[in-house]
């Protein structure tokens, strides 16, 4: 399932945010050697704080793994601030329905764990390109340029998504070389990576519906606390050691103070969707009378 965060919802998806910066780190940091600064497990870069799009996929567990960055090119954008040696000493492209792709990735590791094929990966690998463009074309965007390698121009030809031109020539760039490619936006380039993937539903998920699934997680987890000073140590912690069961009767208290202590009602309805969702997911079913007795 795909979800796009930008300045509009960023607020609301911190977490999700949170979980592709570690992706980013893992993927061009670790995986592939490239120089980008990595702070505290999370790859970050200048242009991560001009507010742009990010359209990113998700497992049927709410986990991110896939993702990638759209930019406009009318302001600051990799190709034209840090890639620029790739365009032979022409300006950049600049245009309002010309977006900048870039830190495409996919979390190989996890889409391949319990004995699942390099298949899984292709499927998010077209499901986030298929997104992507689906995306941009609805924004009014026409085309996109993106700075890949010739391993993700391979993989962008073989997935009948192949650019339709090149801007500057291939150079080397750290350990790796790069050129600048070009893609529509078409009806057309979607239905033949659609037709390549097999992929013929909606691949685009409504905010509310990744939403409860983030909050069933977070709430799966906190059922595995008992002493509050454990909710800080699983905050403060990375790691994946599981924590003691909490009691139904401190998540049942935590729950009502979170509704007596909302002051408007947008703070009164997130923490009865909470409720909701401990509900619904089975994590704590009486938790229903809350909300006739708020």
């Amino acid at each position: 399932m795909i979800i796009v965060i930008d300045a509009l919802n960023k607020d609301r998806f911190g977490d999700l945010l949170d979980e592709m910066f570690k992706l980013r780190a893992r993927v061009f940091g670790d995986r592939l050697g490239w120089e980008v600064e990595i702070i505290n497990g999370r790859e970050i870069d200048q242009f991560d704080r001009l507010d742009p799009a990010y359209v990113i996929g998700l497992d049927d567990e709410g986990h991110v793994v896939s993702c990638v960055r759209a930019l406009q090119t009318t302001g600051p954008h990799m190709l034209s601030d840090v890639f620029q040696v790739l365009l032979d000493g022409e300006p950049p492209l600049r245009s309002a329905t010309l977006w900048e792709s870039t830190r495409f990735c996919v979390d190989t590791q996890r889409l391949c764990r319990n004995g699942n094929t390099m298949k899984a990966v292709s499927m998010a690998t077209c499901e986030l390109m298929i997104g992507s463009l689906e995306y941009a074309r609805r924004s009014g965007i026409s085309d996109i340029i993106t700075v890949i390698d010739p391993v993700v121009n391979r993989v962008l030809k073989r997935s009948d998504n192949a650019p339709y031109d090149y801007v500057g020539t291939t150079k080397q760039m750290g350990k790796v070389p790069a050129m600048a490619a070009l893609l529509d936006c078409t009806e057309e380039r979607i239905n033949r990576v659609r037709a390549f993937a097999g992929i013929t539903n909606d691949v685009f998920a409504s905010e509310e519906t990744v939403r409860s699934l983030l909050d069933a997680r977070l709430l799966a987890s906190a059922a595995q606390i008992r002493d509050p000073s454990d909710w800080v140590a699983m905050i403060l912690s990375e790691s994946d050691e599981p924590l003691p069961p909490v009691l139904p009767e401190d998540i049942q208290d935590y729950c009502r103070a979170q509704i007596e202590a909302a002051q408007t009602e947008e703070e009164r309805a997130a923490a009865l969707r909470l409720v909701d969702v401990l509900v619904r997911e089975r994590i704590h079913p009486s938790m229903h009378q809350l909300v006739f007795q708020s």
